[in-house]
């Protein structure tokens, strides 16, 4: 019963850590889009 728990604990700290990791890639493309919009909207001002 132990080894279970820590298997599937294991399994869950690894979701949660990879998620973390794909977060904060989707939170730099999005930075990453929002200064491409800025400079295309000051170009045209």
């Amino acid at each position: 019963m132990y080894q279970i728990i820590i298997f599937f604990l294991g399994i869950a700290i690894s979701l949660f850590t990879m998620g973390c990791n794909t977060m904060e890639g989707l939170g730099k493309d999005v930075k990453r889009g929002g200064e491409k919009l800025e400079k295309a909207a000051e170009k045209h001002t």
